[in-house]
């Protein structure tokens, strides 16, 4: 049981649940009477994510099983505890049950259009897996952003009993602004996981950043990306955070900080466990980023 949960990336996948229980019901919640949703068709909804997403990193481990053994060795599971072949059905299964799920919710709101997002991501996740994810900076783009989808969909199922006005135009904004956050942050980190990872998919002849351009081209791209949020968030901060001090404050403190202090250890960055430490150090920048959405239940 436990080495199935650490196969599904558990703690990615709590990480999705709170994005999207935050996204709901401090965020959406914050600025509407009363969310299309209910908490019951939430519940199908954060299902549909999670089992789809699941899924996603099985068939994504499936294809990796060589590069993982070099990179990873003590994260192997497949071929180890678990044969390919029950990989395999493990991800028909949860992908099966996302997609049944996510078709439900959406003939549940009468918008069976909306199942097509979840078709388009299954896949997308798979030609990611399969084939996107060894090219050079393609695969890094689409897995981050396929991160932000998730709040995106969220949003558009609760778009559905919106007003036009002023306020769906404010949320709209800063729905956009975490999107665009975990976009970036995810970028930063499938980079350096890139260059952590370097030595395994030289072996299975992959294309990624690093092995075309080289580790210290790919260190400085991913370096500029990082100045590219900084100014995101300064300019957010300054701009619409200026009279919330609280908000400010914890902004400053447990996301604008350590992204700088990132940014400094990532500059002079060049053993595997220096990346290994930087693609936590993100993780956790992105946790706390995620978190912040908390501070709109009062403000």
């Amino acid at each position: 049981m436990i080495s199935f949960l650490k196969l599904i990336r558990y703690k990615n996948l709590l990480m999705v649940l709170l994005t999207m229980v935050l996204t709901k019901y401090a965020l959406i919640d914050s600025f509407v009477e009363k969310s299309y949703l209910s908490d019951y068709q939430f519940s199908i909804f954060i299902i549909s994510i999670l089992f789809i997403t699941a899924g996603g990193y099985i068939i994504n481990d499936i294809v990796d099983i060589e590069a993982d053994k070099i990179n990873k060795p003590n994260k192997v599971f497949i071929d180890k505890t678990f044969t390919k072949k029950s990989a395999k059905k493990g991800y028909l299964f949860l992908t099966f049950c996302g997609i049944i799920s996510g078709c439900s919710l959406s003939f549940i709101v009468n918008k069976p259009i909306y199942s097509l997002i979840y078709f388009l991501t299954v896949i997308g996740l798979y030609l990611y897996s399969s084939y996107l994810k060894k090219t050079s900076l393609i695969g890094n783009l689409i897995v981050s952003t396929f991160i932000g989808i998730s709040i995106i969909t969220l949003f558009i199922f609760e778009l559905i009993n919106f007003n036009k006005g002023f306020e769906t135009l404010v949320l709209s904004f800063y729905i956009g602004t975490y999107v665009i956050f975990s976009f970036l942050t995810t970028l930063i980190r499938e980079i350096i996981k890139d260059i952590e990872d370097i030595n395994g998919d030289l072996k299975i002849n992959a294309k990624t950043l690093p092995i075309v351009f080289g580790r210290k081209r790919a260190n400085r791209v991913a370096f500029s990306i990082s100045i590219i949020l900084t100014i995101l968030l300064i300019f957010i901060s300054k701009s619409f955070l200026i009279e919330f001090p609280l908000f400010l404050s914890y902004s400053i403190v447990f996301v604008l900080l350590p992204l700088l202090f990132f940014m400094y250890k990532l500059w002079n960055a060049e053993s595997k466990k220096e990346y290994s430490k930087l693609s936590q150090l993100m993780k956790l920048i992105m946790f706390f980023g995620i978190l912040s959405m908390l501070f709109f239940k009062f403000i």
